[in-house]
């Protein structure tokens, strides 16, 4: 067999039928079955024309490699992690592209407790199973397929969250983006007293306003205009599968992720004293300072949703969260979550009585940031030697935990290369001075750019 390319990094993701079709689907299920050894594991799929067929032959490649399969159905990659950890199975896999365009599609996996498997745990034994031929022969005895409407248990660990809060009437756009994170928001309304304006809520495969991905600009216009006409107080957008929740003040301005990291590590450090907090290093002063402020501990850790998951079960964080809308929780068996943070946010809302924007602005004039800047750049080892070079002698600390970070006394940086693309990527913050921020951004900027 020719090499396979829809193994990725963190997940198994290409276009139909070209890179992934139902015979890789079936063998890649035998192929999960023969790596992890396992007996029963949890099937769910996201909203995707294919994610059905896909599924059902995953489904049958588990199933005669002797696998149980508990079929939960149409769901959330965080509903497979909700399953395998609330269930006690020994591995679960979701059938998803997330945010890619409508004709791919892939899968996530995770082992038991909802362990991920990535490209250095697994991912890779996988594909040379399937290259080599390897895959085991059928089982003398096929496995079982249960279904399992995980719904009920889910939705009461979600209101948990917020249990006990002084929830008050708020107005929230909300827009899944035509993925699936609407089917879960019409099954919380009841349970909450909020106005949902709902944009772009049915799921439609074919993603027919653009693909559900809120990080792309043009894609956030659509929920800044439904929350100019309705006056709401809060905006929310999710991408295709709903692992990342994205924010939008009162007033329609795009909350970087990394504002929100601050603003969750201080929710759970007032019901968890001392709690150790987990963070990325791209954008790190503004965390650092909160959760320092509130008496927990904070803990740098690469980026990459495996690297910060492992990193919490190590010191068993109370919660993790990255600049990328990613965010992790302990009750969540330290797995992603895109609707635990709205519900967090919008109880701190409810219970401050401050606005989005209240809450987070004192903190963005505090740190400034730039946001994430990419730059197409074939040698990223390359860019980052000339950039600490050139700052070496000023700099107070260097660190490279996930790329080049360097700090000064009033502003900081990293610089990183992507896993998976010629990009070499950029972030800035500074103590309290926009205009200092502007110019060292455009600083790093020229000497990436020097040949």
């Amino acid at each position: 067999m020719s090499a396979l390319t829809c193994f990725k990094a963190y997940d198994i993701r290409g276009r139909i039928p070209g890179e992934l079709n139902e015979a890789l689907a079936y063998q890649i299920g035998q192929a999960y079955a023969a790596f992890v050894r396992p007996v029963n594991v949890a099937v769910g799929r996201d909203i995707r024309a294919t994610s059905q067929t896909l599924a059902a032959a995953l489904i049958r490649g588990l199933n005669d490699a002797g696998v149980n399969v508990t079929d939960i159905g149409l769901c959330g990659t965080e509903g497979v992690y909700f399953a395998t950890f609330a269930e006690r199975l020994d591995g679960g896999i979701m059938v998803t592209a997330s945010h890619n365009p409508p004709d791919y599609n892939g899968m996530k996996f995770v082992r038991e407790q909802s362990r991920p498997i990535s490209a250095d745990t697994g991912l890779l034994d996988m594909r040379a199973l399937i290259e080599s031929g390897r895959l085991p022969a059928r089982a003398p005895r096929a496995g079982a397929t249960r279904a399992l409407d995980m719904n009920p248990k889910y939705l009461e660990h979600l209101l948990g969250y917020i249990k006990g809060a002084k929830l008050r009437r708020l107005k929230v756009v909300c827009n899944a983006g035509n993925g699936g994170a609407g089917l879960v928001v019409d099954r919380l309304e009841p349970h909450l007293p909020f106005e949902f304006i709902k944009v772009h809520h049915d799921p439609d495969s074919s993603f027919p306003h653009g693909v559900p991905n809120p990080m792309i600009e043009a894609n956030r216009a659509s929920t800044i205009e439904a929350m100019r006409r309705s006056g709401a107080d809060i905006g929310l957008a999710w991408d295709g599968d709903f692992d990342r929740c994205f924010f939008f003040d009162e007033h329609g301005g795009f909350v970087e992720g990394y504002y929100l990291v601050g603003l969750l590590a201080e929710a759970f450090l007032k019901r968890h004293p001392g709690a150790r907090i987990v963070h990325d290093p791209r954008l790190t002063w503004n965390t650092i300072d909160i959760v320092k402020n509130f008496g927990g501990e904070p803990v740098l850790c690469r980026s990459g949703h495996a690297f910060i998951k492992q990193r919490m079960r190590e010191v068993d964080a109370v919660y993790g969260g990255e600049m990328s809308a990613h965010h992790y929780f302990r009750e969540f068996a330290y797995c992603d979550s895109g609707m635990i943070p709205w519900l967090l946010v919008l109880a701190v809302i409810c219970e401050s009585g401050k606005s989005l924007g209240e809450l987070v602005g004192e903190r963005q004039r505090l740190f400034p940031a730039s946001g994430e800047i990419n730059r197409e750049i074939a040698d990223a080892r390359a860019v980052a030697a000339r950039v600490q070079q050139h700052y070496a002698r000023s700099a107070v600390s260097v660190d490279h935990t996930d790329g080049l970070s360097m700090e000064f006394g009033q502003w900081r940086f990293n610089l990183r290369g992507s896993n998976t693309e010629p990009l070499v990527r950029l972030n800035v913050e500074s103590r309290g001075s926009e205009a200092l921020l502007r110019e060292k951004t455009a600083e790093v900027l020229r000497l990436m750019a020097a040949t």
